[in-house]
């Protein structure tokens, strides 16, 4: 007979998704989008039940961010999160999807400033940094959301449909009538695997008259053709092609 004390865990238990986290540091330094400041980021191991949290390491007090749809204040542009008019990041969505793609849980990323780096415009920077500083099991089970019921959102032209499914699966059509990207469609079965080779890598783009209109709000100050592409008169002009 097996000793009362030990407890036999169940089969759904064992096969329960632990929390990850990251195995050492990684950090890259470059020019963010719109601040058009250099910036440094750092991603670092938390403990279990951290979440993403940005640390604003530039402010006297050091504040938390978390990475959650809660502290979203702006998304012109891009995503701003913030819990004070001070504890506030730009910019945070390529960080973002690829920490949620490698499925990280627990993990500080630590900011100079107001905005990470932009890189090439791409998430490949950050995977690459996620790859470098490796991860890390923990022993609690990881927590995460399931659809139990289709649920729409509609925002001008744009609509998104969440339905149940046992994956992370994304079905998206796009649409640009007005430039030679037409109509385009994609399903992708989302893993670290997948996300690295057809997602990540996409790049920032815009319109000439998408590209006036960002000067003119004093943004896009660090933009150039090595971290977006340009769409004029039917042409594509980036550097290195697509």
């Amino acid at each position: 007979m097996m000793h009362e004390s030990v407890k036999v865990k169940s089969k759904t238990e064992k096969n329960m998704k632990k929390q990850k986290t990251l195995a050492g540091s990684a950090q890259f330094s470059g020019i963010a989008l719109h601040t058009g400041v250099r910036a440094t980021l750092r991603i670092t191991p938390a403990p279990v039940n951290t979440g993403i949290l940005f640390c604003r390491v530039d402010l006297p007090d050091r504040p938390f961010i978390p990475g959650s749809a809660k502290c979203v204040v702006d998304v012109q542009r891009g995503t701003t999160i913030a819990v004070s008019k001070t504890a506030i990041v730009y910019t945070v969505e390529h960080i973002l999807s690829a920490l949620h793609a490698w499925e990280i849980d627990n993990c500080i990323v630590e900011m100079d400033g107001l905005e990470p780096p932009i890189a090439d415009g791409s998430a490949t920077q950050f995977c690459n940094m996620i790859r470098s500083a490796g991860i890390r099991q923990l022993e609690k089970a990881a927590h995460y959301w399931c659809a139990k019921e289709v649920v729409t959102y509609k925002s001008g032209s744009t609509t998104m449909i969440v339905m149940p499914h046992d994956t992370f699966r994304l079905s998206c059509t796009v649409e640009f009538a007005d430039s030679m990207l037409g109509t385009q469609f994609m399903e992708l079965d989302v893993t670290p695997e997948s996300f690295e080779k057809e997602l990540a890598p996409c790049r920032t783009f815009a319109s000439f008259s998408d590209l006036k209109q960002l000067m003119a709000a004093g943004l896009a100050r660090g933009g150039s053709l090595d971290n977006a592409n340009i769409m004029h008169n039917g042409a594509i002009i980036s550097n290195g092609g697509l």
